[in-house]
């Protein structure tokens, strides 16, 4: 059994608009936030580069090379996609050693631009990005009139947080590969392998509940036994008591209902919400029990991404859209709700990574 994306509620209702995004690089552009300032000195020479129809990965190592310095040395916040036009800032571990001078990478590579250079004290680790900046070109929309009304909802209410199909690989090959892998029928010791399917694993039981909170009208419906969180927070309050005040906070955006990523201990929501999330969550026994057997620490995330900076330009049969969206978070929950797309065949979502 593979998994589908199609089977997950749709908040808004199931698009009626057909159309395609990234048919070319330049139809997806992706600007990083990281969201702190650098001091400008230190051992970490920080380069902001832009790339175009490169993956992180492939500059990273060249990026090293023209430094005189190993792979491992050379670190970031977050891989971008291939398919797309990304800005993003790498930092290159040179202790007592000046700037080098990167005049022949960008002619080696002209796929790749150097936007900016720095200093700073502390090298770049996943995580420590704030959130990216998107630019949306959408073309050949068959009822783009559908959409005006359909982005305004989107910008009021947002949409499900759903992890996109690029968490789960191609035609959802790391959630069959941790079934199998829950089911005892081989071991994973590679530590990137056992990341992907780990993470798909916890990724598709959260997109589980929050569709059926979706498709029972729960979503936004604040409950007794719900976790919250305030926007921009980490941690998590269980809800004794359902006010207006605190449903009006949720309305607005302030206040965020959360739903499982699975760890080895208990739910710390409680009552019909606990019982409800662990229903769900048990329909997947293979993934649940490889989640315990690898004692993962129980975690949260909201149900609803709101896009901040929304703003958007309609034509005759395209429509470019901007937004922000915090990191960890997927673009591809908000084209979801726009268009209804054709699956790419040539698997360009699947190296996808916010």
């Amino acid at each position: 059994m593979t998994i589908d994306m199609d089977s997950l509620s749709w908040l808004h209702g199931k698009p009626v608009c057909q159309g395609r995004s990234k048919v070319r690089p330049e139809d997806f552009i992706v600007k990083e936030q990281l969201g702190f300032d650098f001091i400008g000195s230190g051992e970490h020479f920080m380069v902001k580069i832009r790339k175009t129809g490169e993956n992180t990965k492939y500059v990273v190592n060249e990026l090293a090379k023209a430094c005189g310095v190993k792979s491992r040395d050379v670190s970031w916040a977050g891989l971008k996609d291939r398919h797309a036009v990304t800005e993003q800032w790498l930092s290159v571990h040179l202790p007592g050693k000046p700037d080098p001078d990167l005049a022949q990478f960008v002619v080696e590579h002209p796929g790749v631009e150097v936007l900016a250079t720095d200093r700073h004290d502390k090298k770049l680790r996943p995580g420590d990005l704030a959130g990216n900046h998107f630019e949306l070109r959408l073309t050949e929309l068959t009822q783009p009139q559908d959409l005006v009304s359909r982005l305004e909802n989107i910008q009021q209410q947002g949409v499900p947080n759903y992890f996109g199909a690029q968490r789960f690989g191609h035609d959802g090959n790391n959630v069959v590969k941790a079934r199998a892998w829950g089911n005892d029928e081989f071991r994973v010791r590679d530590k990137s392998k056992r990341s992907f399917y780990l993470s798909a694993a916890r990724s598709w039981l959260f997109n589980q509940v929050l569709s059926q909170r979706i498709a029972q009208g729960q979503s936004s419906q604040l409950q007794v036994g719900d976790c919250v969180q305030a926007a921009n927070q980490d941690g998590w309050d269980v809800v004794t008591e359902v006010t207006t005040e605190l449903q009006a906070q949720v309305d607005t955006g302030s206040l965020l209902i959360t739903a499982p990523m699975m760890g080895d201990n208990a739910l710390p929501s409680l009552g019909e919400v606990a019982a409800f999330e662990i229903q769900v969550i048990e329909q997947e026994p293979l993934l649940l029990k490889l989640i315990r057997d690898n004692r993962m620490r129980h975690e949260r995330r909201p149900l609803m991404l709101r896009p901040s900076e929304m703003h958007w330009q309609l034509e005759e049969n395209s429509l470019v859209v901007q937004f922000s969206l915090p990191a960890g978070c997927f673009a591809t929950a908000v084209l979801r709700e726009l268009i209804d797309e054709p699956e790419q065949k040539d698997g360009r979502d699947a190296n996808f990574d916010q």
